[in-house]
């Protein structure tokens, strides 16, 4: 039996509006304001929306259930299955010893501690943002600044402003994904429109960051290599995302900005050699690349352990080589481009793509006018293209990667097990905002909170904008922003005579910029960083 949704369920257009607005404000306060635990804070979000749904929304308790069920097994797969496998090729990496040589790689290229910043900071931390996502970029560049011998405040707060421009892409489209997921836009449309805003950013935030650190004129005397990380870094960005798709926007954008910025180097020093007060000379670089090299010997040997490459398996001529550091990352980017084509994708859902209906959800939801011109029944179907996902196009990459790095079939599970240890408890918040999404949208109190949006005719585009930068600010994670804020943009877009893909597109980009002041980044930032207490100075 059908059911359709009510947009005033109290017959109160504010009453109801506000109502509907609750599970959000119950999560972003309980994030933001209370500082609960982000597992929490979902929990609490989505038990407030379950209630909400039944009690005031009178849906149809079973139906709420699916919904909430079918976000959380949205949020599971295929996001939670991207981000599960790219840290385990991030763990591979970092217990064998080649992460550090691949940090060496970039940190060696130069003296100067601005381009130092621009290349680990903005460059280094898009190809991690790119690839992993969720926190990773803030917790490795931080760390990395805190070796070369930042400051704790310089190396968190820098960290968080150089990982703004490419959030939207981050963890292999992850953001884009979730998007998709809860608005039913086309992905690439999403992201081609994405890839059109967000370039401009990409221009201007190199030279803003190192405007933060070293001052108006310390910026301008390295411009033509901020320019050049910059222009090499948007220019991919824009060009990937409208012609290839969102997976790897991030990771070839930040591989061609830092090979461009090191090649600059070889031709091109700031006359002035930009150093920490007291730093006159070669000797705390020499004596960070001794104890890099000292820990990256350490963390090999400890990576013979247990089932990972023994000494002979793994040679110090592997990790001596620059080649070899990139490999893995080099292996993940050719894989997943091979995995996203069309004929790819095409093949792989020919051999297993089961299409699952949500049953006593799909097609049982009806929406209807004012939100639609007739009423229109709700797809409720969980497409599981096992194969050609492309967290399984990551897992394959891992796997050649791991064995060309010398693991074993044993070291590479047991790296696998530690990793789903690590990543578990993250994968609750994930599964649980996707859940208040899913509860939302079948409800239809995203549409109550789109219609109230919609009042604000002429100035919708930039309260939508800054609402995604308000989702990400309080919720950690431009995925999430998306999953709440997607379908209301969407209607809201569709009341006001908007583009839906617009809109949507901006609730991404607007929230990258809510990255550097999320809560969940700062302690990151905190932890990576050795600062615990110090998120407020932050």
């Amino acid at each position: 039996m059908t059911w359709s949704q009510v947009y005033d369920p109290l017959g109160n257009a504010v009453l109801s509006t506000a109502l509907a607005a609750l599970p959000i404000l119950m999560l972003l306060g309980s994030l933001g304001v209370l500082r609960i635990k982000a597992h929490y804070a979902a929990l609490l979000g989505l038990g407030t929306s379950l209630i909400g749904a039944v009690v005031v929304f009178r849906m149809p308790a079973a139906m709420i259930l699916a919904s909430a069920g079918y976000g959380g097994a949205y949020g599971l797969f295929p996001i939670g299955w991207i981000v599960l496998n790219v840290i385990f090729l991030y763990q591979l990496t970092n217990e064998c010893g080649l992460f550090d040589r691949l940090r060496h790689s970039i940190t060696g290229l130069t003296e100067d501690r601005r381009l130092q910043l621009l290349l680990v900071a903005f460059s280094f931390g898009a190809f991690i943002e790119g690839a992993c996502g969720f926190g990773t970029p803030v917790a490795v560049t931080g760390a990395i600044l805190i070796g070369l011998g930042f400051t704790p405040l310089s190396a968190s707060g820098l960290s968080l402003i150089a990982n703004t421009a490419p959030v939207a892409f981050g963890a292999l489209g992850a953001p884009l994904i979730g998007l998709q997921g809860v608005t039913g836009l086309d992905l690439k449309q999403l992201s081609a429109m994405v890839g059109r805003q967000l370039p401009f950013f990409s221009l201007i935030v190199p030279f803003w960051l190192i405007w933060a650190f070293a001052g108006f004129r310390g910026m301008i005397e390295i411009w033509p290599a901020i320019l050049v990380a910059g222009v090499c870094f948007a220019v991919p960005q824009f060009l990937v995302s409208n012609f290839h798709g969102p997976w790897l926007v991030d990771v070839v954008a930040a591989i061609v900005s830092i090979a461009s910025l090191s090649f600059f180097l070889k031709f091109w020093q700031p006359k002035r050699v930009w150093r920490f007060p007291g730093e006159t000379d070669e000797a705390t670089e020499a004596q960070s690349h001794r104890e890099n090299d000292k820990e990256g010997n350490q963390r090999s040997g400890e990576g013979t352990q247990s089932g990972s490459p023994s000494s002979a398996s793994v040679p110090l001529s592997l990790r001596g080589n620059i080649f070899r550091a990139w490999m893995p990352w080099i292996i993940l980017s050719v894989v997943v481009f091979v995995w996203g084509l069309p004929q790819t994708k095409g093949f792989l859902d020919g051999i297993a793509a089961p299409k699952i209906p949500i049953y006593g959800l799909d097609k049982l939801v009806l929406r209807v006018p004012p939100v639609v011109a007739k009423p229109t029944a709700e797809n409720a179907v969980l497409n599981f293209n096992f194969l050609s996902a492309s967290g399984s196009g990551i897992l394959f990459a891992s796997i050649i990667a791991g064995l060309a790095m010398g693991y074993s079939v044993r070291g590479l599970l047991r790296v696998y097990w530690k990793t789903l240890r690590l990543v578990s408890a993250s994968l609750l918040p994930i599964a649980a905002m996707m859940s208040i999404g899913f509860t939302t949208r079948y409800s239809g109190m995203d549409a109550t909170l789109g219609l109230a949006f919609a009042k604000t005719g002429f100035l919708y585009p930039f309260f939508g904008t800054m609402l995604g930068w308000l989702g990400v600010a309080l919720t950690g994670s431009d995925t999430s922003s998306n999953v709440l804020f997607g379908s209301l943009q969407k209607i809201t877009a569709t009341q006001l005579g908007l583009s839906p893909t617009l809109m949507a597109a901006a609730n991404s980009s607007g929230g990258v910029m809510g990255k550097m002041i999320d809560a969940q980044s700062i302690v990151v930032a905190s932890t990576a960083t050795r600062w615990y207490g110090h998120e407020g100075d932050i």
